[in-house]
């Protein structure tokens, strides 16, 4: 450390912060992935066990809710975690590229500008990665055509004239859906279904089974 040159510590330093500090973040997001993925499934599990009265119907209602809201958190959480990651790996870069110039014998504004330019790359191979993993996501929720004829349960009792829930598994996740009765018959919670049509609002029609 001593025989290291201010330019040579300054790339160091970066390298070992930005690299440390990348990393961290990076298992910090994707454990939150799964524990959030994991308590939704508890959730979900908890909640069908549970008595289906009125008062609970409206429980169900307030965690849709929560969970809605929680999605545009997550949302949030993402954007925040591509600033900070973003910012990390490019310290990270800056400090990699910037020393091994430096040991190849460049000039320290080239080193410099060298390093910047790894940096600023990173950052917008990252980007390019959320954006793709955003549009994986839109792909996996508009696609409600799918979930035609797919068999599933109900949730929470569908009315004769009005909307219940439904458990449906489309493109590989099992999920709930808003959903009515086909022949405006009652469907209680429990009973077997599949689905014969979406309509407006990503409303799900089933018949019993």
């Amino acid at each position: 450390m001593d025989n290291l040159t201010w330019v040579e510590f300054l790339y160091l330093t970066s390298a070992i912060i930005g690299g440390v500090l990348f990393l961290l973040r990076a298992i910090m997001f994707f454990g939150a992935g799964e524990i959030f993925s994991g308590d939704a499934d508890g959730h979900i599990d908890g909640d069908i066990g549970g008595d289906f009265d009125g008062d609970f119907e409206g429980d169900v209602h307030g965690d849709l809710h929560g969970h809605m809201d929680g999605d545009h958190g997550s949302t949030d959480y993402s954007f925040k975690f591509l600033s900070m990651q973003g910012l990390t790996a490019f310290f990270m870069m800056f400090g990699l590229v910037g020393m091994a110039l430096v040991q190849a014998g460049w000039q320290v504004i080239f080193t410099m500008l060298g390093g910047t330019a790894a940096g600023l790359f990173t950052v917008w191979v990252i980007s390019r990665i959320f954006v793709g993993m955003k549009m994986l996501q839109s792909d996996g929720t508009v696609r409600m055509v799918n979930a035609i004829g797919q068999k599933g349960t109900v949730y929470l009792t569908i009315p004769a004239s009005g909307t219940g829930q439904v458990r449906v598994a489309v493109q590989g996740a099992l999920k709930i859906f808003d959903a009515v009765s086909a022949n405006k018959k009652k469907i209680p919670t429990g009973e077997n279904i599949q689905v014969i049509e979406v309509i407006a609002n990503n409303i799900l029609v089933v018949e019993k089974i």
